[in-house]
């Protein structure tokens, strides 16, 4: 209790709150084409494969604007970052709801949802500025938890869908974020602390170092595979098991709950027994799971096999940050960035994988072997660089 009421002096709990219902509300637009999907599909026909790319496309979106908006916060402040990132973000909601009525006008909706996918980079960093070392992890904890509005979209999408139609699901999205917006405007505020602006040649000089690239890879199956999965798991339970499209809703929101609370554990269990021990365990869950899930079992069974992999995943999230300052305790900033970003390339690549393989074998079992696969190359890659990521964290102090 004594370090929480620490915790709480030491900072600026509005702006914790804030950003955390920012990213909360960012995270629940940025994955809305994955519960609209099975209604989207079945008014526009789509194939297998356009369905794992309607619901793949935001991610990429989130990619590509996070490396927009990262280097912008610092250089003009997190908070004009953020109503700024809001306001964009009402553009694509208008769209869907006015305008988007075949695939391409909705994979360009898609896309410009990326918007609120990036507010990864601007939330998590405006908070924990606030807070000295010693709490900056907590401080991320809670703002990360905002990834919780995966539940939001999961679960309350497919019943507004149902009353209103897919299109007004989108322009019913925009009160909660104008809501989020105003108290943004009036709690959150900047840190005074000096925020050094970024170069763009900054990362690509991270990039030649093959460790940067390595935790991509990681941090691309372990986030990458949590909201690729959460983005079509209502598809995917509809196409393969016929439940209907609020069930398929409810069933993904009971998988993508244990990724989204588990997070932080992954990170307190890395900090108690080593990030690379843990992470060889998770891993090597992730390759059992995965080919359990490419037997495709009964709806029951499934449903359990993926809870687990969401808590897997979840948990490899925390464990391959809780590295990542460790290897690289002068670059953390821009490899944070970077890795964030292959995080959403690998959410985007798994939708689009499981779409193309039930188009081309009429069979999910593939892209789920796929991603056993993966995890297997992820297990090696930890085992063979891992004591040299040890040696490397213990010869380079942390900067004070």
């Amino acid at each position: 209790m004594g370090h929480l009421r620490e915790f709480a002096r030491s900072g600026h709990p509005p702006t914790l709150l804030t950003a955390f219902l920012y990213f909360d509300v960012s995270f629940m637009v940025w994955v809305l084409l994955g519960p609209l999907g099975t209604y989207v599909s079945e008014d526009l026909h789509l194939s297998a494969a356009q369905k794992g790319l309607l619901t793949a496309v935001p991610l990429l979106g989130g990619s590509i604007f996070r490396l927009i908006l990262g280097p912008l916060a610092d250089r003009f402040g997190g908070r004009r970052v953020a109503l700024a990132g809001m306001a964009l973000t009402i553009a694509p909601l208008l769209l869907g709801w006015l305008w988007a009525d075949s695939l391409p006008t909705l994979l360009l909706v898609g896309l410009l949802l990326g918007v609120a996918g990036a507010s990864f980079a601007v939330a998590l960093p405006m908070a924990s500025r606030w807070y000295p070392p010693e709490h900056q992890g907590l401080a991320m904890g809670i703002t990360g938890a905002g990834n919780s509005g995966t539940l939001l979209a999961t679960l309350f999408a497919p019943r507004i869908a149902e009353a209103v139609g897919w299109k007004g699901v989108f322009g019913i999205a925009i009160l909660p974020l104008l809501a989020v917006a105003v108290a943004f405007y009036l709690f959150a505020r900047d840190s005074p602390a000096h925020v050094p602006s970024r170069r763009p040649g900054e990362y690509l000089e991270v990039l030649k170092q093959p460790d940067a690239v390595w935790f991509c890879v990681l941090y691309g199956l372990t986030f990458g595979g949590f909201v690729g999965l959460a983005s079509f798991l209502s598809i995917f339970f509809r196409d393969q098991y016929g439940v209907s499209k609020v069930q398929s809703g409810d069933l993904t929101t009971l998988c993508v709950m244990a990724g989204s609370f588990l997070r932080p554990v992954g990170g307190y269990l890395a900090d108690r027994l080593g990030g690379i021990r843990m992470l060889q365990m998770l891993l090597a869950g992730v390759v059992v799971v995965g080919l359990g899930l490419a037997q495709l079992p009964p709806v029951a069974a499934v449903t359990l096999l993926f809870f687990l992999l969401m808590a897997l995943l979840g948990m490899g999230n925390g464990s391959v940050f809780q590295l990542v300052p460790q290897r690289f305790p002068r670059e953390i900033g821009v490899v944070t960035g970077l890795v964030g970003a292959a995080g959403g390339v690998g959410g985007f690549f798994l939708p689009s994988l499981l779409g193309a393989v039930k188009g081309g074998t009429g069979s999910f079992a593939l892209g789920f072997a796929g991603l056993a696969l993966y995890a297997l190359v992820c297990l090696a890659v930890v085992a063979v660089r891992g004591g040299a990521w040890k040696k490397a964290a213990e010869a380079v102090p942390v900067p004070t």
